[in-house]
């Protein structure tokens, strides 16, 4: 009998305990990236600015890059110049390292004798634009922790890193972030070499260089570019290098032959 009230007993505190463990609420539950899009409201969208837009056509097909003015606008100032220009029509993606960047320009540039002219209008000289001021700007923060900064977030669809204690912010180096490459000295870029990450996020490189824009579509074009020699990745035989057959502003192409894309917010 004892033993048969000690059962019963255990049976229903196990039985109270699975009761109470089933209406304790479980942890909401993260929303997939296709989810978030499909319950994004059209206000959440914005059309690409052609003026801000790149179209980058390489035997394989068109690579859509988007500009930053917002945080690099002399750089964008200078790039959008060139690419009416003609710049970099007919040069070459003369390096390709693996699991890091591809990068593009003028591949003999160094040589006076062999470097293409820059387009009328492109200044010799611009400031670095590694950080801008963070004032006034909406900053959608993420709730990671970062090791390379204090905050990090978006700033109008553009990954982002914001410290409030300085007031500055500056485009992260992430997967896709298009950069204009530099030599030693911080303002020694003008925007005629310009790269993409390829690889893992060198977050080292954040507020090195000055951060211009990002990909849009067709990234799947530059990371599928086979890997130049170690170790940096450059081409010394050209035969090996990927021709850029255009890049241009979308604003300079006709309206039907654009690629018509929306970004989130």
């Amino acid at each position: 009998m004892r033993a048969t009230l000690l059962a019963t007993a255990l049976l229903a505190f196990i039985a109270a305990g699975a009761n109470a463990q089933d209406t304790k609420q479980e942890p909401p539950k993260r929303k997939s990236a296709k989810e978030i899009i499909d319950a994004a409201p059209a206000s959440a969208w914005r059309d690409l600015d052609p003026a801000n837009t790149l179209y980058m056509e390489l035997p394989a097909g068109r690579v859509v890059i988007e500009l930053a003015p917002g945080f690099a606008p002399e750089h964008v100032a200078n790039i959008r110049t060139m690419a009416k220009g003609g710049f970099w029509d007919g040069l070459s993606i003369y390096r390709s390292q693996d699991n890091f960047v591809v990068q593009w320009g003028d591949a003999e540039g160094e040589e006076k004798d062999k470097a293409k002219p820059f387009p009328a209008g492109t200044k010799d000289k611009l400031p670095a634009e590694f950080t801008r001021s963070a004032d006034g700007v909406r900053f959608d923060k993420l709730p990671d922790v970062d090791g390379w900064a204090p905050e990090v977030g978006f700033v109008d669809g553009f990954p982002a890193a914001r410290d409030v204690k300085a007031g500055k912010l500056w485009m992260t180096h992430c997967y896709g972030m298009l950069g204009a490459g530099r030599n030693n000295a911080p303002d020694s870029s003008i925007g005629a070499e310009l790269y993409v990450v390829i690889g893992q996020a060198p977050r080292a490189l954040d507020r090195q260089l000055s951060s211009v824009g990002r990909v849009i579509q067709g990234m799947e074009l530059l990371s599928g570019i086979p890997r130049g020699p170690a170790p940096m990745g450059f081409y010394e035989d050209a035969a090996k290098r990927t021709t850029i057959k255009s890049i241009k502003l979308a604003s300079e192409v006709p309206e039907a032959e654009r690629t018509p894309i929306q970004v989130m917010r």
